[in-house]
């Protein structure tokens, strides 16, 4: 299915690895030339510029001012069409809430929500001058599923989803629609590399990596975790025209995790 990508140009955060990675690919796959913004560039990441689909712009999105630098290397290029806010970060608090500090809030809400924040305030401004465009907003299940050892995580993912519906509502008379996906667990490094969430779980019970990941799965529809290129496949869909009269929706992808109607 043609997603009539070609031709566009969008920015994706946290772009260097897992999610954001496989976004930035799948965006290129679908004839977008990405601006990947992100603190280092990997190998993975640098074959997609050296291809010509992607312009890698070092910057670190937890300070004030970089995301409005990302945002203007698109503006450089011609303009900005699609804007994917992915980058965040998981840190397992295995202590529970009292031993999450003042500092560790502010920097999982710093990176959680002021990038993504940040970003599409500069993103605004270009995405009208085409007069229209798509953001999607990369979320998590612990929106809306909170977990007790990921506190400050799970709170700065529900205020992602609620920033997305009143942009949605904002922005949508202006021809820019907001949607945001909730990945369920994804195999990726921040699960299953090294001080990832099931190595830390796993040091914290006594079990091990394997048996703490298959006990997340086990008893859910599709019995597994979903893949990267399963959500980057979901985030292209939303960017693209195909999805053109959705908008203030969240996507969950989870193999069937979530279980209630909501």
């Amino acid at each position: 299915m043609d997603l009539h990508l070609n031709g566009k140009t969008a920015v994706v955060t946290g772009a260097s690895k897992g999610i954001g990675l496989a976004i930035a690919a799948a965006l290129a796959d679908a004839g977008a030339h990405v601006i990947a913004g992100s603190r280092t560039c990997s190998a993975e990441l640098r074959e997609l510029e050296d291809a010509g689909k992607a312009t890698f712009v070092a910057v670190d999105l937890a300070t004030a001012d970089q995301p409005a630098h990302l945002i203007s290397a698109a503006a450089e290029r011609g303009g900005l069409d699609i804007l994917v806010n992915n980058v965040g970060a998981a840190v397992p608090r295995p202590g529970g809430f009292v031993t999450v500090t003042d500092d560790e809030w502010n920097a999982t809400w710093n990176l959680g929500v002021m990038a993504a924040v940040r970003t599409t305030r500069a993103a605004i401004p270009e995405l009208l001058k085409r007069e229209g465009g798509a953001i999607v907003v990369v979320g998590s299940v612990n929106a809306f599923l909170p977990d007790p050892v990921l506190p400050d995580y799970c709170a700065i993912k529900a205020a992602l989803t609620n920033l997305t519906k009143g942009l949605s509502k904002e922005l949508g008379p202006k021809g820019i629609r907001v949607n945001s996906v909730s990945p369920g667990p994804v195999r990726t490094q921040l699960w299953f590399g090294d001080g990832g969430v099931a190595s830390t779980f796993a040091d914290a019970s006594g079990q091990t990596p394997d048996d703490i990941a298959k006990s997340v799965v086990e008893g859910t529809p599709l019995g597994r975790f979903s893949t990267a290129a399963e959500v980057a496949d979901l985030v292209v869909f939303l960017a693209s025209d195909r999805a053109a009269n959705i908008t203030g929706a969240d996507m969950t992808i989870d193999g069937g995790m979530i279980t209630t109607v909501r």
